[in-house]
């Protein structure tokens, strides 16, 4: 009975709960050894990525395939033309970037000779960043040879790429085409040299005035070389056909003048 009755008693008694004091002195010490663990080096080292969690980065990761706008060009009517690329708004320097390495920024002419000092302020901020820095300006005044000329001189001393556009849809376009051909080689728009030979001779002559592509050609084919055509007096070229006397005696007078004006020749 008695043991029982010392169970009881234990029962009874009511649970220990700290004053309020005591809970803060806890509530305390226990801040201040997670903090020491969160500045420990094993803190960061040991924690697996989110994505071997099966978790999502928070930080949301900008779209490759898509053109970068900085949110000041927020209402900018440019961006209504931009339909082939997808464009989204992100923290950028520049208006645009429309590629690694490749950005824009955007001015009109108009804006420039309100607050000239803008373009000055905007190129500080971008810095040397961007192997591909394009000035995209909009001629918005009928008068804009003076402010062009500045702009360029801008451009040449800061290694920018001067492009000009004359309205909203044209600028987009810009921005939209940079982003196309972004991964593109410059094949498509380099100068494709023919290799052949008779094919540059057949150009070279018909640099002269009047001597066609037909001419070229029956030259080659009766004198066979460049050097025979060249040694051939006026009246042997005029017996080639298509030729008369005064394309002869022109082409032939082409043919001898030298390379080299004399210095003490007058103009005439």
């Amino acid at each position: 009975m008695s043991r029982m009755s010392n169970n009881k008693k234990n029962d009874d008694q009511p649970i220990d709960i700290p004053s309020t004091s005591k809970q803060a002195k806890i509530d305390s010490s226990i801040k201040d050894a997670f903090s020491n663990l969160k500045k420990s080096k094993s803190f960061n080292e040991d924690l697996p990525e989110p994505s071997k969690l099966g978790l999502s980065k928070t930080k949301k990761t900008a779209n490759l395939n898509a053109v970068i706008v900085n949110p000041r060009q927020k209402g900018n009517p440019l961006l209504k033309s931009i339909t082939v690329v997808p464009w989204e708004y992100g923290d950028i320097t520049p208006d645009y970037v429309m590629g690694k390495g490749l950005c824009a920024l955007f001015l009109s002419i108009r804006y420039h000779q309100l607050n000239p000092d803008y373009i000055h302020n905007r190129l500080k901020l971008l810095g040397n960043a961007y192997d591909l820095r394009v000035l995209l300006v909009q001629v918005d005044v009928a008068e804009p040879h003076h402010s062009l000329k500045h702009l360029t001189r801008i451009c040449i001393l800061a290694d920018l790429t001067l492009m000009l556009a004359w309205n909203a849809e044209e600028a987009g376009k810009v921005i939209e085409t940079y982003k196309c051909y972004e991964n593109k080689p410059p094949d498509m728009i380099m100068e494709r040299n023919n290799l052949d030979p008779r094919e540059k001779l057949v150009n070279a002559l018909t640099s002269v005035r009047s001597v066609n592509k037909t001419d070229a050609t029956n030259l080659l084919s009766n004198f066979g070389t460049l050097s025979d055509i060249i040694k051939a007096t006026p009246h042997k070229l005029e017996l080639c056909p298509g030729f008369g006397t005064q394309k002869a005696l022109r082409l032939h007078k082409m043919l001898h003048e030298p390379f080299l004006r004399d210095s003490k020749t007058k103009l005439t």
